[in-house]
């Protein structure tokens, strides 16, 4: 036999409200965040007779780059290889911050729609 619908209106909107909360509390803990890509690369020069023009394995570097966008347009900034650690604890924090908001986004629809079903019951009774 079901529930009586009672009992479930009153465990439902508790266990959202404290889902809701340990998410806010995780928002509080993130850290420094940048969106955009960490890269490493290795050059080839423009030398005809340098060796990284033949032979990949002797490229030169290698080159930290952040790369992002801003206002459309793509930017590439520079890293020595002291920053890119920092740079990558920041790219992980923002893909924190997005997973985390999108679960808090749909973890409110769901009691937004919750509680307008117990407003549209409210209006027939």
């Amino acid at each position: 036999m079901s529930t009586p619908r009672r009992l479930q209106s009153n465990t439902i909107p508790d266990r959202y409200t404290q889902r809701f909360r340990t998410l806010k509390r995780e928002f509080q803990q993130l850290e420094y965040f940048c969106k955009g890509t960490l890269l490493k690369r290795m050059m080839k020069c423009g030398k005809a007779q340098c060796a990284c023009r033949h032979d990949p394995a002797k490229r030169h570097g290698p080159y930290f780059e952040w790369t992002y966008k801003a206002k459309g347009k793509t930017v590439n900034v520079k890293l020595t290889r002291n920053m890119m650690p920092l740079f990558r604890a920041a790219a992980h924090q923002y893909r924190k911050l997005r997973s985390l908001l999108n679960r808090l986004e749909t973890l409110s629809q769901t009691v937004l729609r919750y509680q307008a079903k117990l407003a549209q019951s409210a209006d027939r009774d």
